[in-house]
């Protein structure tokens, strides 16, 4: 119990760590590439800080668990040898990673625009009007347990080599934080070229936060496609207009 216990605590404070880093380094990068973004939101920023550490703990907590499942039992399906496996199934695993990922946060993210659900838990995350850098993992407890649980169920089911599932944490580390940064990291060329047809990127989520509805999807925009969700493009002139209307009020 006492190395269950000592991995849950190790995997809260990696997660936490990577939280402050990441969404540091964005917001460090925000406040050089376009100074004054954040002006007079230092309180949401406190607030959005201080749920994204409650919500490393609820993340590290069954990371943890799976990380001693693995060490000490093999109880999953993490691989270290890269030839134990044909070498092209390294990004074939790291493809239905992110798409099985991607079509579980759709539609629990799709759930918690349900009213209720709403009342209960999203309306926090929505509490960052605009959303900042440090937004990405601001979630009420119960949210965040939807978001914890699928990578760690998933390493029980689908074979991944150890730094394949490196490269997931990290792109979805990336893609949470940046979605949420308030400017766009990517070229325009790939935004709203064809690619951008099927990616999610800060502009695209910007939408979601505008609207609180459509743009569902964490990674592609498949399935905001498929069920008709899908609203395009948002506008960061007209949240930068809210971020004066935020600091001004």
């Amino acid at each position: 119990m006492a190395a269950i216990l000592f991995s849950a605590l190790a995997m809260t404070l990696i997660v936490g760590v990577r939280y402050l880093i990441s969404s540091g380094g964005f917001a460090l990068a925000t406040r050089i590439r376009h100074p004054g973004l954040y002006r007079g939101l230092e309180h949401q920023m406190r607030r959005e800080i201080g749920w994204s550490l409650a919500s490393a703990a609820i993340y590290g907590i069954p990371a943890g668990v799976v990380a001693w499942g693995w060490q000490v039992h093999g109880w999953t399906r993490i691989y270290t040898d890269v030839h134990a496996l044909p070498l092209w199934y390294l990004p074939v695993s790291l493809l239905a990673y992110l798409m099985l990922h991607d079509t579980w946060f759709y539609w629990t993210h799709r759930l918690m625009h349900r009213p209720r659900w709403f009342r209960i838990a999203h309306a926090v995350h929505h509490q960052s009007r605009p959303p900042t850098a440090w937004a990405a993992m601001s979630f009420h407890p119960v949210e965040a347990i939807t978001g914890a649980v699928v990578i760690p169920a998933l390493v029980f089911l689908i074979p991944i080599h150890v730094a394949v599932l490196g490269l997931v944490l990290t792109i979805m580390t990336v893609m949470g934080v940046g979605n949420h940064m308030g400017w766009e990291m990517f070229p325009r060329a790939l935004v709203h070229g064809p690619a951008g047809r099927w990616l999610i990127t800060a502009t695209n989520h910007e939408a979601h936060h505008a609207a609180y509805r459509g743009n569902y999807g964490l990674y592609f925009r498949f399935w905001d496609k498929a069920c008709g969700t899908d609203i395009g493009l948002g506008s960061f002139a007209a949240a930068a207009d809210r971020r004066e209307r935020a600091a001004d009020g």
